[in-house]
């Protein structure tokens, strides 16, 4: 399956050769004149059996995404078994009680649609596209994917070497080691710490009822989103909803309030290594507890200082300085912890400047870091990215499972925007506190390997 990088490159490209004018970058929200439609009709609900429910029914399309959303991933895989939750959603794709690898590969194709799924450290999601007649079929086979896998035991080894392929394709990605090193270094042992996929030993140990384990553990209703958004309504959904996802065992233990992450355990670090890559990549980071108050902040620190062509680092680690061909920010958002990374990938020779001005850059006074203007440009383009994910089915269904399950409510956009627009240049200066200077910043460097020829 789809498997998404740990860290993911948010940023919105714009061409730097167009010059626009200072009034396009000061649009405020009640400039921004929304096309009928173009929010469509949320509403959110829960099944008798506890199943929460979001549907974003849109009129124009004539196409439905539907996922369904398990809140555990990685961060649930017991300490011996690393990758297991990604290890399941590959497995529930060999077959169920009514359907075999086969039937299962072709059920959606055959009419069109298709079925995806990825797992993150924190949630899985299994989803499926299709036109609006088939969304029958697609709820019976989500179902039967999400409640009936049936783990036959031939299939389950045969797919044990895929996933270690799949390890074997990160492991050949410098990018990706070093994201994962990171996070191993700032985490520890906790699961935060430990790679999605785990490691060949861990895969190889699986075992049949560690997948009926998990399962039962933590795909259970209270656990689990339906997202939907497209071409629908919201009764239909919840009626298939309720038919399909049923016979639950309701008994249900929390595991993620066991293991939060304590600050107490983070220790900046500065480490180097030397690696048998052709490029040296460069990871700077911070964590700081999660405040829900800093949440546009942070969005809007992410998108100034590392979301696209003008952000800040491009333009210092590429175009005044040309050390770099890729070079952003990510932020990743967990249940009790927030981390910003900034990467670049450059030359050995070029490494220890690239550093020197990540580093000058993040230890900028709080009130000087980000001008009054930038905050303003950084505003319009989050929200004009928001406004054109709208755009895309996938996008919304998404959005709104992840709202659902990290703030327990969905947020309308029109709330989204304002609330970017809210932010004061007092709110920036005390989240840029709280994640560059409360804690040091870490440092990762993977060093390129000298050429002793």
């Amino acid at each position: 399956m789809n498997v998404p990088k740990n860290k993911k490159k948010n940023y919105i490209a714009l061409k730097s050769n167009l010059k626009y004018e200072k009034s396009c970058f000061t649009m405020k929200s009640s400039a921004i004149q929304l096309m009928p439609g173009i929010t469509g009709t949320l509403d959110t609900d829960r099944t008798s059996g506890g199943i929460r429910v979001v549907t974003d029914s849109v009129s124009h399309v004539e196409s439905v995404t539907i996922g369904a959303w398990i809140n555990a991933g990685s961060r649930e895989d017991p300490e011996n078994r690393s990758g297991l939750a990604h290890f399941v959603e590959h497995a529930v794709f060999k077959g169920t009680g009514s359907r075999d690898y086969l039937s299962i590969a072709r059920c959606m194709e055959d009419v069109g649609g298709y079925i995806d799924a990825w797992t993150t450290k924190e949630n899985t999601c299994i989803c499926i596209r299709c036109l609006k007649p088939h969304i029958e079929l697609a709820f019976s086979l989500l179902s039967d994917l999400v409640c009936r896998p049936g783990f036959p035991a031939g299939e389950i080894e045969k797919e044990k070497e895929v996933v270690i392929e799949e390890i074997q394709s990160v492991n050949d990605s410098p990018e990706e080691m070093v994201f994962e090193e990171f996070d191993r270094l700032s985490f520890g042992h906790h699961p935060l710490g430990h790679a999605i996929l785990g490691t060949e030993e861990s895969i190889l140990a699986i075992t049949a009822d560690d997948l009926r384990t998990f399962m039962h553990s933590n795909y259970t209703p209270e656990n689990i989103v339906i997202s939907a958004a497209g071409c629908t309504v919201h009764e239909e959904i919840m009626r298939l909803t309720e038919h399909h996802f049923s016979g639950f065992d309701t008994s249900f233990s929390p595991l993620r309030k066991t293991r939060n992450f304590a600050m107490a355990g983070y220790h900046p670090f500065n480490v180097h290594s030397v690696q048998p890559i052709y490029q040296t990549q460069v990871v700077s980071g911070s964590i700081t507890e999660r405040d829900n108050s800093d949440f546009y902040s942070l969005l809007l620190l992410n998108t100034v200082l590392g979301g696209g062509m003008s952000s800040r680092f491009n333009l210092e680690l590429r175009e005044k300085h040309p050390l770099a061909y890729n070079a952003y920010t990510s932020l990743t958002l967990y249940d009790d912890v927030s981390m910003f990374n900034v990467y670049a990938g450059t030359d050995n020779r070029n490494a220890s400047r690239a550093l020197d001005i990540i580093s000058a850059v993040l230890a900028e006074p709080a009130a000087s870091m980000i001008s009054p203007e930038e905050l303003e440009t950084a505003k319009t383009k989050l929200a004009g990215a928001m406004i054109m994910g709208m755009e895309k089915m996938s996008r919304r269904m998404s959005r709104n499972a992840r709202d659902l399950i990290y703030f327990d409510r969905v947020i309308p956009l029109e709330e989204k925007i304002h609330s970017l627009e809210a932010v004061t240049p007092e709110d920036m200066n005390r989240t840029i506190t709280r994640m560059f200077h409360a804690h040091q910043p870490s440092y990762l460097v993977f060093e390129a390997e000298e050429d002793d020829e």
